[in-house]
């Protein structure tokens, strides 16, 4: 396994960007919108600073980007190791990567689902923007990979 520092630490943290800037789009429309009563009914499986009123959501930011930035860097460590078994462009190498992404995680959701007992409407959203923050967080790891590391 190869490791290289630029892939990881620049892909990666651009795939985080780009992944939390969408959330800020997707955050208001699924989980303080569409989802609101799902959670409300489910609220004994949520952290206890997001039952508050109003929720705490500066007490978890800290634990949210730290774990963010790591999957981000480990997510691109890995894509630089298997870009080279996908086609096309850089930016559409990424995109495909993103695809796979969210495939994995529909996969260990779907075994997750069997463990907790929420109701199928959150499975469904939270893997509905999984496929959308993924494929262009994907597509933007690929694109800045293809500038700071282009494969040989």
């Amino acid at each position: 396994m190869k490791i290289n520092l630029k892939v990881i630490l620049g892909g990666g943290l651009a795939m985080y960007v780009a992944q939390f800037a969408l959330s800020m789009i997707t955050g208001p429309v699924i989980h303080e919108g569409v989802l609101t009563e799902l959670y409300q009914a489910n609220a004994q499986f949520w952290r206890p600073e997001l039952n508050q009123q109003p929720p705490d959501m500066a007490a978890l930011m800290p634990r949210w980007i730290a774990v963010g930035l790591i999957a981000s860097f480990i997510l691109a460590g890995i894509y630089d190791n298997v870009r080279s078994a996908l086609d096309g462009s850089a930016l559409l190498r990424g995109a495909k990567y993103g695809v796979i992404l969210f495939l994995v995680n529909l996969c260990i959701s779907a075994g997750w689902s069997g463990v907790f007992n929420l109701p199928d409407a959150i499975w469904l959203w939270w893997n509905a923007e999984g496929l959308l923050v993924y494929v262009v967080g994907g597509a933007v790891l690929g694109w800045v990979t293809g500038k700071l590391a282009p494969e040989n």
